[in-house]
């Protein structure tokens, strides 16, 4: 059997900006990668910020993130190595461990905490974080959970995908839905000099970050290569075409609906207005969070 080729065409997305993360700390002091929410990409809507990390030295985890609140966005945990505890003031408990996926939104606001549940070992997943409408922002705090083993996987030729959030081109529906923003969340990894092609509504914003290996996708000029750990910001268009240069890679691909609407940010408070934004600290500061 002759192998298929496919060539980008007109409707393809190209690599419009690559972007390298900066190193930074949060939490109790906890080293971390922030991608999105950095000075060199502040936010890509609906998406706020995407922190990684990956550690195997103890003494860069094991503080984790104490008790902190949150309000008007969502925020989405996926860990790829170790395991996370989380509690939050409503009673609400439970460990994410290594392949699973926690969806919070925090709505009018909520206190939790994520704290390792390990002494040693690798410590590697991400957060990201996705806006909310304004008519949702205060909507009731709520979790949606899964492990490993409740992520859909599809098997597509020359790659392999576990679908997180959205639906896939072959008709995969994620682990979880959210029609607010319409998200893709996908896990993709391509063997050795293989081919990957996925269709993205063509209104929404989306990006690839490298997990392993080397990416090789359309860029405006011609080709373009994302090495491990480098977000590529994707242009307009249809469908997205990547490739493995190497040993074969691993990827995130994630795409939502942008909201277009003005944003403001009080650390760990996401609202509209400035107004919004101290309303949110007054009621932290008085317990009503």
């Amino acid at each position: 059997m002759t192998k298929q080729t496919h060539k980008p065409g007109a409707g393809t997305r190209a690599i419009v900006r690559i972007v390298r993360g900066q190193a930074t700390r949060d939490g109790a002091g906890v080293e971390l990668t922030r991608v999105i929410g950095q000075p060199d990409l502040d936010m890509l809507d609906p998406f706020l910020l995407l922190d990684a990390f990956r550690s195997d030295r103890p003494e860069q985890y094991l503080a984790g993130f104490p008790p902190h609140p949150h309000r008007g966005f969502e925020t989405v945990t996926y860990l790829l190595a170790g395991r996370l505890r989380h509690k939050d003031n409503a009673g609400h408990e439970g460990v994410i461990e290594a392949g699973g996926i926690q969806w919070m939104t925090a709505g009018r606001g909520i206190v939790h905490s994520e704290m390792p549940e390990q002494e040693n070992g690798l410590l590697e997943g991400f957060q990201l974080w996705v806006n909310l409408p304004a008519t949702h922002k205060m909507d009731p705090p709520a979790y949606r959970e899964h492990a490993a083993n409740g992520i859909p996987e599809e098997q597509r030729g020359e790659s392999r995908l576990r679908v997180l959030a959205g639906s896939t081109s072959q008709g995969t529906r994620g682990a979880i839905t959210q029609p607010l923003t319409e998200p893709l969340y996908l896990d993709v990894t391509i063997d050795a000099g293989g081919r990957f092609i996925e269709s993205l509504p063509a209104a929404h914003n989306a990006f690839v970050y490298v997990i392993g290996g080397v990416v090789r996708g359309r860029g405006e000029d011609g080709p373009v290569e994302l090495a491990r750990d480098q977000l590529g910001v994707l242009g307009q268009g249809e469908q997205v075409h990547l490739e493995a240069a190497g040993d074969g890679a691993r990827l995130l691909l994630i795409a939502g609906r942008p909201l277009n609407e003005p944003v403001a940010r009080g650390g760990p408070f996401v609202m509209n207005t400035r107004a919004e934004i101290t309303q949110a600290q007054q009621d932290y500061a008085q317990g009503r969070i």
